[in-house]
């Protein structure tokens, strides 16, 4: 597919100095809380909420000697990934990925792990996708090709030296659960990811990710209030080491605690049989200013800006490469 198409990777560190870059789609949640008069507090408090809760989950686990819970610290670079193409004889570029890549620093011997890639994957492409190419459809069905392109393009870049250059996992894309499924525990219980969930059926967004080659798994960590949606192209379990996996908990968590308070900050911990709301009132809130209806205006904005920048000008040249991607896989 699409021998046209490359991609190159930046790095910005994010830590309580961070500031977004021009080019940042804003939507991500840690560009949300490095604005405004609290930027700084705010960094500085999810950073903290960070460490703490892996410092928790490595006290939790047997297999992780931290007996005065202060033995890592968490390290976050934004990954940003840029498509680079050529269409009718034109050099072309566009912001396609942008989520957080952790590394576990081990404060008592100076080593420096390697953690998951994928933390708050965000993508222009998805917002237009959700934000303005969903609501303007005139039939309630949805399309057989919706996210085939986000897919395909997202697929090719795991195949691309780009990242098999700069990483060796497969990413990891922790989100929240939804508000419109039921949960049930399985009865199965992980070390560190804790008791797994089963939902009721596939969802859009289980769908949309499918296009991205990922499954869907539900764990609700040790501690923790509520379980995660954890979506992988690999093998959640067996894939990782437990550092690894703590390091994604405690970043996701964290984010969602600050996103998603009625949810992952509540005062009770999710039942056996679990379906998640957010006019849920018992819950207490993070120390950290974050705006969500921004966040909410600026997925349409975003997806309007994609749709005049990358999908109405290159429609063809994209719609072939979604083709070709099929046509590979099938």
């Amino acid at each position: 597919m699409a021998n046209d198409l490359t991609f190159s990777i930046t790095r910005t560190r994010f830590d309580e100095d961070y500031s977004p870059a021009d080019s940042s789609r804003l939507t991500t949640n840690f560009a949300n809380l490095a604005r405004g008069e609290h930027r700084q507090q705010n960094l500085r408090s999810a950073l903290a909420m960070i460490d703490r809760r892996c410092n928790d989950l490595a006290s939790r686990s047997g297999a992780l000697d931290n007996p005065d819970g202060d033995r890592y610290r968490v390290e976050l670079d934004i990954v940003s990934v840029t498509m680079e193409f050529e269409d009718r004889g034109s050099a072309q570029s566009f912001p396609l990925l942008e989520m957080l890549d952790v590394a576990i620093l081990d404060r008592r011997t100076g080593e420096r792990h390697q953690g998951i890639l994928g933390n708050n994957f965000s993508s222009y492409l998805r917002d237009y996708d959700f934000s303005v190419l969903l609501p303007s459809l005139s039939s309630p069905t949805i399309p057989d090709d919706f996210g085939q392109l986000h897919g395909a393009l997202f697929q090719r870049f795991l195949e691309s030296s780009a990242f098999q250059d700069h990483f060796s996992a497969e990413p990891v894309v922790c989100i929240s659960v939804s508000t419109s499924q039921t949960y049930r525990q399985t009865g199965s219980v992980h070390p560190v990811l804790g008791a797994e969930y089963e939902h009721e059926h596939s969802s859009l967004t289980d769908d949309y990710f499918g296009r991205m080659g990922m499954q869907v798994r539900y764990f609700r960590p040790p501690g923790g209030k509520a379980p995660l949606a954890f979506y992988t192209r690999g093998d959640l379990v067996s894939d990782y080491s437990d550092l690894q996996l703590i390091g994604t908990i405690a970043t996701m968590e964290t984010f969602q605690k600050i996103y998603r308070p009625e949810i992952y900050s509540a005062n009770a911990v999710a039942p056996s049989t679990y379906r998640p709301t957010l006019d849920h009132t018992d819950f207490s809130t993070p120390p950290v200013t974050y705006d969500r209806e921004e966040r909410s205006r600026l997925g349409i904005t975003q997806g309007r800006y994609t749709e005049e920048h990358l999908v109405t000008p290159h429609r063809a040249l994209l719609e072939r490469w979604a083709s070709e991607h099929t046509a590979l896989t099938h």
